[in-house]
């Protein structure tokens, strides 16, 4: 537990006499359950009227205290919280990949999970253009010489996943998570990369002739050391 003294000074504007107090507020560690405890001492007059100003003042800044507390202890939890599902037991979770999801594919809803962790679609030519993956949980899975031009991946959580020498002509990857992916030769040509995060993804040697990228996405995968000089002219890394 974490404890905070805040002295409070008040003198009455109605009455001659001012009184001080310290506001003792008490705040949880990191990952304990939220609870806020106010306690109050008091020097000075021990009138009425001054104990009920007090009371106000008090009321007040404990709400204050009482945001700083959830602002700085629940973030922590809920990135805790934020973990992947079991996965799925369905046998024929790998190849519902070509099918795809068939509704909000901007937004990432779909219509079932699509469960492709640890799948191998290695050189799959014929069955991944075009779909749309939205929200695809892909850790693990490996796409390495996969044609998947013109897919909707929204929202897809690919992180660890293999994309080597992958072809992503013409792919919507909205607010996709390829950190630690190996992207080694994958194509971006005319490629939209909105939102999407490369932290510590392997890039070496892949395409981005002609890809779309917003300003702000251009200056954080121009960050990441692996992607060579070529690449780095092409997407206008400065």
């Amino acid at each position: 537990m974490a404890s905070i003294s805040i002295p409070l000074a008040y003198k009455s504007h109605s009455l001659s006499c001012s009184s001080s107090y310290r506001l003792h507020f008490t705040t949880p560690q990191l990952h304990s359950p939220i609870q806020i405890k106010c306690s109050a001492s008091k020097e000075g007059s021990d009138n009425e009227e001054n104990s009920c100003q007090f009371k106000q003042l008090r009321n007040v800044a404990c709400g204050f205290l009482a945001v700083w507390a959830v602002a700085n202890s629940v973030s922590p939890v809920i990135a805790a919280g934020q973990r992947l599902p079991p996965l799925s037991t369905d046998p024929d979770r790998c190849a519902r990949a070509f099918v795809g999801n068939t509704i909000g594919q901007a937004n990432g809803v779909y219509d079932k999970p699509l469960d492709l962790r640890f799948c191998d679609y290695t050189n799959e030519k014929n069955n991944l253009k075009g779909k749309s993956l939205a929200a695809a949980l892909m850790s693990g899975a490996k796409f390495d010489g996969a044609d998947m031009t013109e897919v909707i991946m929204s929202k897809a959580y690919a992180v660890g996943a293999s994309f080597k020498g992958t072809d992503f002509s013409n792919a919507v990857l909205d607010r996709v998570n390829f950190e630690k992916a190996n992207l080694q030769g994958a194509s971006f040509k005319n490629t939209v990369l909105s939102g999407s995060t490369f932290n510590d993804a392997q890039l070496e040697d892949a395409d981005f002739e002609d890809t779309i990228i917003g300003y702000i996405d251009l200056q954080k995968i121009c960050l990441n050391k692996t992607i060579n000089e070529e690449g780095r002219v092409n997407l206008g890394c400065r």
